[in-house]
């Protein structure tokens, strides 16, 4: 199996979804490709100040085709096709030396809801990836847990979709589980996939509740694709803290039933249960949490922890 290395230019950075984007790169499934990636903002270099208008973007952002998050693809993924389920392993996730996080700014419906006016607060942070700790320019220190905000196949479209908008496709899910040792199932929308991935994150909390993560570029996000016949009917995650399922809606109780509805589904396909089983066994060990509230559509999401349920004997 192969593995390419996609540098950032012009050629490979792109602030919408959109299937008419040629692809910057052809794979066969089990290759592997090494992403660099921009802040959510477009920018490589840490700004001289901490401001939403301090620095400068890596490249002259095209209005309106990157008016999103820089995201680096789209890939084309060899025997992917509607029908089949594009397999994405998280090998290895490695932020640069900054990042910035701010409130203030961002969706209106939520500002409102927080009863925020009167400009953004905003911080830089520094970002120690061996020691895997952020500490800010105000002396708040975190700990580190990098993951892509972004991980999207290219929904089938006749106009653009925005990236900031998650949905079955992937797109800005902002699940915080989907760190290193993660494997993410997407189902194929458009032919060859057409795979991008951008916003990385140095650290966030569930809900991304203030407006923003940590949002910082990356200098190396490897994943590993493999196309396989659909094991799932929905976007799934099997990550290192359990099985995940999601849901999506303006409303974010409506998010969480189907996050819920998508867990019982998936407890069928895993155990053999049904529908009503699997419902009562979900409250005793499923958790369900918000995934992020800042997007205008939320996003929920139910964990299934791998060490609670065993198959019936």
């Amino acid at each position: 199996m192969a593995t390419f290395h996609l540098k950032l230019s012009r050629e490979t950075l792109h602030g919408t979804l959109d299937k008419r984007i040629p692809p910057v790169l052809k794979i066969c499934s089990g290759d592997t490709v090494v992403f660099q990636t921009l802040e959510g903002d477009w920018r490589w270099e840490k700004p001289p100040q901490p401001a939403s208008s301090s620095g400068r973007t890596f490249v002259e952002r095209r209005m309106p085709e990157d008016r999103g998050h820089a995201l680096c693809g789209p890939i084309y993924v060899e025997g992917a096709k509607p029908g089949t389920t594009l397999k994405v392993s998280v090998e290895r996730i490695v932020p640069h030396s900054w990042g910035w996080s701010r409130v203030g700014d961002g969706d209106p419906d939520h500002m409102a809801r927080l009863g925020l006016s009167g400009g953004e607060h905003f911080l830089l942070w520094d970002l120690d990836v061996e020691r895997r700790v952020c500490r800010s320019n105000a002396g708040h220190i975190v700990p580190m847990r990098p993951f892509m905000g972004v991980m999207t196949v290219t929904p089938d479209s006749d106009a653009p979709v925005r990236t900031h908008l998650p949905g079955v496709h992937g797109g800005n899910l902002d699940c915080k589980e989907l760190v290193a040792g993660s494997t993410l199932y997407l189902p194929v929308l458009v032919e060859g996939a057409l795979f991008s991935t951008g916003d990385g994150h140095a650290r966030q909390g569930d809900g991304e509740s203030g407006c923003t993560a940590i949002e910082c570029p990356m200098r190396e996000v490897r994943l590993t694709f493999e196309v396989v016949e659909e094991p799932f009917s929905m976007l799934v995650c099997n990550a290192p803290c359990g099985w995940i399922t999601f849901g999506f809606d303006e409303d974010l109780t409506a998010a969480s039933y189907e996050a819920l509805r998508n867990m019982a589904r998936l407890m069928g396909q895993l155990y053999g249960c049904s529908f009503k089983e699997a419902l009562n066994l979900c409250g005793a060990v499923v958790d369900l949490r918000a995934t992020q509230i800042v997007n205008g559509v939320r996003g929920a999401h139910a964990i299934l922890p791998h060490d609670v349920l065993f198959a019936a004997r």
